[in-house]
C-alpha cells in the first residue's frame, strides 16, 4: 500500500485562534466548574515563588546580614528561624493540599468537555449522508472519534490549564528576583529568551510530526478494521502473510512519524536541562563575584541559586503542557475537518406533515410513490439512473428487475433518502420526500435488505431497535411472520444474546429476524431487496405465507433476481443501465419477448 499523502497542519496564531474558538463553546459550557481550579492557581504560584525567598532569608538571619527582613532581624535567632520554618511548611502545605485538588478538578472538567465533544461528533457523523461514508474508511472515523478526542482530553488530563499557573509563577518569580537584586534578576530573565525561542521552534516541529503521526494512525486503524471485517476472505485466499506485510509497512510509517514527535518533545526537555545548568553556573559566577566584592550577601546569593533551579521547573512544566496543547490543536484541527463536513441531507425548517399512516381502526394505509423524471449518480458526471418516470399506486406490488448495475438498489436508496436525486423529484402521496422530515418518511416504510444487519444485544432489542414495543407486540410480530418457532428454539428465547453482527446465527436466521423487525412497525410501504436470497427452500416456503400476509394492503417494492418469485406481482419494472425499458405483468412481458423474457428464459434454462 502506498504511503498516503499527508498534509502538514496549518499553523499561525490566527489559525490557532480559529481552532480555539471552535473549542471555546465546550469550555464555556463548563465555565462554572472552571472558576475554582483557576482561582487555586494563585495561591499555588505564590507558594512556589516564596520558598526560595524564605530559604534565603534563613541564610541571611543566620549570618546576621543586612538583607534579613526587619521583623526577623529584631527577634532572637531561634525565634526568627522558627517563624521561617513555619512559613516554609505553610507554603509546602498549601502546595500539597491544593495541587492535587486543583489537578483533580481540572481533569474532571476536561473529561466532561471530552465527553460533550465525543457526543457531538457522534451525532454529526450519524447525520452525514451515505456519500461521505462511501469515500471515508471506517478506521479513519474511529480514529477521529477515539484517538483524536482522547488527545484533546489529554490537554486537560495533563493539567494543561495549569499553563496559566506556570506563566503566573514565572512572572511572580521574575518580579520577585528584580525586587531582590536587579542584576542577577536580569541575568536569569535574559536566559529565558533563548529558551523560549527554542521551545517555540521544537513545539512547531512537534505539531507537524504529531499531525503526520495521527494521519498514519488513521491509515493503520483502517487497515486493521478492513482485515478484521474481511478475515474470512483473508484466510480463505491465504492472504495472511501478504496482508501482514502490508500492515507492517503501515506500522513502520506510523512508528517513524511517532519517533519524530518523541525527538522534538525530548529536545525541549534536554535543552531545558542544559539551560538550567547554565543558569546555576551563571548565578554562581556572577553572584560569587558580587559577594567577593561585598556587593551582595550570601543569603541573597542562596535565594538566586534556588531561583535558578526553580525558575526552569515551571518552564519545563510549561513546555510539557504546551506539547499537550499542540497535540490537542492537532486533534482539534482533524476534528474540525470532520465537523465541517457538510450534512447533505437535512430536514427543511417547516416540513410537510402527511396524515397518519393508519386509519381510525388502526388499519395501515398504503402509500403512493412517484418517480418524476429522476436522474441520479454517485458521481456527478456518471448517472446510474436516467430520467426515471413511473408511479406505484397505493397497495400495488411492483417488482424491479434487470441486470446487475441496472440501478435497482439505487432506487431504494433514493426512496429512503439516503442519497438526494440529482434531477427530478420523488413524491410520496403527492409530497416531495425532501419536504418531509426524514423520521416521518422512514417510519412509513420498512426495508428488508439481503443482508440483515444485527447489533450486539438480545433478540428482542434487535426486533424493536430501541423503540418502545411491549414484549407482547414483539412476540406477535414474530408469530405473524412465522419467526417465533425459530426464536423459541434459541437457548434463552427472546432474551438470547447475539454477538456482533449476529455471528451466532445463520444467514437465514438473521434474515428471519429482519422480517419480524419490519412486521412490528406495521408500515404502509414495504421494500424487499433480495429479502429471501439467504433463505433455503424450506425456510422460504415457511415464510412465504407470512410474507403474503405482510404484503396485504401495503404498497410494495420487490427486488428479486429469482424471477420465478415475482410472477404474481401487479407490475414488473425492467431496468437496463439506469433506464426503464419495459413494464407490465409477468405474462405481458413474456409476450413482448424483450429483455425480461430473455432474463427469464436464461434462468429457466439454468434451472
Amino acid at each position: 500500500m502506498a504511503s498516503p499523502s499527508v498534509n502538514a497542519p496549518k499553523q499561525g496564531s490566527t489559525y490557532d485562534w480559529q481552532l480555539f474558538k471552535r473549542l471555546l463553546p465546550y469550555i464555556l459550557q463548563e465555565k462554572r466548574h472552571l472558576v475554582l481550579p483557576l482561582l487555586l492557581l494563585i495561591p499555588l504560584a505564590f507558594a512556589q515563588a516564596l520558598q526560595p525567598v524564605l530559604i534565603g532569608q534563613a541564610i541571611s538571619v543566620i549570618g546576621q546580614e543586612s538583607g534579613a527582613w526587619d521583623f526577623l532581624a529584631s527577634r532572637p535567632l531561634q525565634e526568627a528561624l522558627n517563624i521561617l520554618i513555619w512559613l516554609l511548611l505553610l507554603c509546602i502545605g498549601i502546595r500539597l493540599a491544593l495541587d492535587g485538588w486543583q489537578s483533580f478538578l481540572v481533569q474532571k472538567v476536561g473529561q466532561d468537555i471530552t465527553r460533550n465533544i465525543r457526543n457531538d461528533m457522534f451525532d454529526h457523523v450519524m447525520a452525514l449522508s451515505m456519500r461521505f461514508f462511501d469515500r471515508t474508511p471506517v478506521g479513519k472515523l474511529i480514529t477521529r472519534l477515539t484517538s483524536d478526542v482522547n488527545a484533546l482530553g489529554d490537554v486537560f488530563s495533563t493539567g494543561a490549564i495549569g499553563i496559566f499557573s506556570d506563566m503566573f509563577s514565572i512572572v511572580i518569580s521574575g518580579i520577585t528576583m528584580l525586587l531582590i537584586d536587579w542584576r542577577l534578576g536580569l541575568l536569569l530573565i535574559f536566559l529565558l529568551i533563548p529558551v523560549t525561542a527554542i521551545i517555540i521552534y521544537f513545539q512547531q516541529q512537534y505539531r507537524i510530526a504529531n499531525y503526520q503521526a495521527r494521519e498514519e494512525l488513521s491509515v493503520l486503524n483502517s487497515d486493521l478494521q478492513e482485515n478484521i471485517a474481511g478475515i474470512e476472505v483473508v484466510q480463505l485466499f491465504r492472504r495472511e502473510k501478504f496482508n501482514a506485510e502490508l500492515f507492517r509497512t503501515t506500522n513502520e510509517r506510523y512508528i517513524t512519524a511517532v519517533d519524530r514527535t518523541i525527538f522534538n518533545d525530548s529536545a525541549v526537555s534536554a535543552t531545558l536541562e542544559w539551560i538550567a545548568l547554565v543558569a546555576i553556573a551563571s548565578v554562581l559566577g556572577g553572584g560569587g563575584w558580587l559577594v567577593l566584592g561585598e556587593n551582595m550577601e550570601i543569603g541573597t546569593l542562596t535565594t538566586f541559586i534556588l531561583f535558578a533551579q526553580r525558575l526552569f521547573e515551571p518552564l519545563r512544566q510549561f513546555a510539557d503542557k504546551f506539547t499537550a496543547i499542540q497535540a490537542g490543536f492537532t486533534a482539534v484541527e482533524r476534528l474540525n475537518d470532520l465537523l465541517d463536513e457538510p450534512i447533505d441531507i437535512k430536514d427543511i425548517e417547516d416540513p410537510a406533515v402527511l396524515p397518519e399512516p393508519t386509519d381510525e381502526r388502526g388499519n395501515v394505509l398504503p402509500g403512493e410513490i412517484r418517480f418524476d423524471h429522476v436522474s441520479f449518480g454517485y458521481k456527478d458526471d456518471e448517472h446510474v439512473l436516467n430520467d426515471l418516470d413511473f408511479t406505484i399506486r397505493p397497495g400495488e406490488k411492483v417488482a424491479l428487475v434487470g441486470p446487475t448495475g441496472a440501478g435497482k438498489s439505487s432506487i431504494i436508496r433514493l426512496l429512503c433518502r439516503l442519497y438526494e436525486v440529482n434531477e427530478g423529484q420523488i413524491l410520496l402521496d403527492g409530497v416531495d420526500i425532501r419536504d418531509l422530515a426524514q423520521e416521518d418518511l422512514r417510519k412509513r416504510m420498512a426495508i428488508i435488505l439481503q443482508d440483515g444487519f444485527l447489533f450486539s444485544g438480545d433478540v428482542s432489542s434487535n426486533i424493536s431497535l430501541g423503540e418502545t414495543y411491549t414484549p407482547a407486540q414483539i412476540r406477535h410480530a414474530a408469530e405473524s411472520t412465522n419467526v417465533a418457532s425459530f426464536i423459541e428454539k434459541l437457548p434463552q428465547g427472546y432474551d438470547t444474546m447475539l454477538r456482533e453482527r449476529g455471528t451466532n446465527l445463520s444467514g437465514g436466521e438473521k434474515q428471519l429476524l429482519a422480517f419480524a423487525r419490519a412486521a412490528i412497525r406495521n408500515p404502509g410501504i414495504l421494500v424487499l431487496d433480495e429479502a429471501t436470497a439467504n433463505l433455503d427452500v424450506g425456510t422460504e416456503a415457511q415464510i412465504q405465507s407470512a410474507l403474503n400476509t405482510l404484503l396485504e394492503k401495503r404498497t410494495a417494492i420487490i427486488i428479486a433476481h429469482r424471477l420465478s418469485t415475482i410472477r404474481n406481482v401487479d407490475r414488473i419494472l425492467v431496468l437496463k443501465q439506469g433506464h426503464l425499458v419495459e413494464q407490465g405483468s409477468h405474462d405481458d412481458l413474456l409476450e413482448k419477448d424483450g429483455l425480461y423474457a430473455s432474463l427469464y428464459k436464461l434462468q429457466m434454462l439454468g434451472q
